[in-house]
């Protein structure tokens, strides 16, 4: 706690699959922000200050090495112990520091039972192994922000795709979780930077049983060398696949788009219908010639694009005459994270 401030000053890491983000807050107002990008491709690192002023980044070489894997690392291999690293750290520095741990998947345990389950013995489903879904508090935020920023669909049935490294669409009504992409673990739904997303299961058995392969080598496989990476064989960047003229490049981006179309009309039937749609995160923020392929293959669902406001990054993305809106806004886990840690540390 700053003893000049007068609100708590929380800190934030939010760790991904490929990058790693953080934050500090003084109440709502963020201090300090940046995030080291790209890692296990071409990591970078960028921080700015209270005024947007550039900080120079520290020597990644300095970076700490992963802790070991604990209990719920089988359910998210790419994402825990990256998270559990920075945990583990800051209790060895400061062990008497409070710290608050945010799980993805919290938002949608509003989703209905029919939704969660798996059609598996009943058994399982009773043991734990249900569809949970990730990027929950992405989607937590984009939800705090709908009646401001869209109030027209901030309570009707929208489905906001959050399309980054990691991929996954979430279906809300009155800014409720209902359904979700992603399921047991961060694996299903969508295809993404290099994971596989839904697979047929006798795939899997197929690889087993006359590939050989391990449960290693699938873990491998599905969650670092499939995906984007995977179906173009050049890159899991969608900057990189955009400015590519690999045939290859653009049957991956193509695939994505393909398959992101398909899981928004799912949704939409899981709804009963649909009012709008929310790009958000890295790729749904920044990659106008995905969204336009996306939203061009939902012009079915009443969804009608305007093109000049999509190349130009407009924040409403349909045209004024569309049934089903259209919209881009960027999302901030961060702040989602340190206003659940404020309610705790002051609660």
């Amino acid at each position: 706690m700053n003893a000049a401030a007068t609100e708590p000053l929380i800190g934030v890491i939010n760790a991904g699959s490929s990058s790693l983000k953080f934050s500090f807050y003084e109440g709502e107002r963020r201090i300090l922000t940046g995030q080291v990008d790209g890692i296990g491709t071409r990591p970078s690192a960028s921080a700015t200050g209270t005024n947007d002023e550039a900080i120079a980044p520290p020597d990644l070489g300095t970076k700490p090495p992963v802790v070991p894997s604990e209990a719920l690392v089988p359910l998210a291999p790419l994402h825990e112990p990256h998270n559990l690293a920075p945990i583990k750290m800051a209790m060895t520095l400061n062990p008497e520091l409070p710290q608050v741990a945010c799980f993805d998947t919290a938002f949608h345990r509003t989703a209905p039972e029919v939704e969660q389950a798996f059609a598996l013995p009943y058994s399982f489903y009773e043991e734990g192994i249900r569809r949970y879904g990730f990027h929950g508090l992405s989607y937590e935020y984009i939800a705090s922000v709908l009646p401001e920023r869209t109030p027209e669909i901030a309570n009707g049935r929208v489905v906001v795709a959050h399309l980054g490294n990691g991929c996954s669409a979430c279906a809300m009504q009155n800014r409720v979780s209902m359904a979700t992409t992603m399921g047991f673990t961060a694996l299903d739904g969508l295809p993404m930077g290099t994971r596989s997303g839904a697979l047929d299961a006798g795939v899997v058995l197929h690889l087993i049983q006359q590939k050989g392969m391990s449960g290693e080598q699938l873990v491998d496989l599905l969650y670092r060398r499939s995906g984007m990476l995977g179906l173009s064989g050049i890159s899991s960047d969608f900057r990189q696949l955009l400015a590519s003229d690999n045939p290859r490049a653009s049957f991956a981006v193509d695939v994505f788009c393909y398959r992101v179309a398909g899981h928004i009309a799912s949704l939409a039937a899981a709804l009963g219908g649909l009012d709008g749609v929310v790009f958000t995160a890295g790729v749904g923020e920044n990659a106008a010639p995905v969204r336009r392929a996306i939203c061009r293959a939902c012009s079915w669902l009443g969804l009608e694009l305007d093109e000049a406001a999509n190349r130009e990054h407009k924040e409403r993305i349909s045209t004024p005459d569309s049934r089903v809106g259209a919209y881009v806004i960027k999302t901030d886990e961060n702040l989602m994270i340190a206003r659940h840690a404020r309610a705790l540390v002051e609660s």
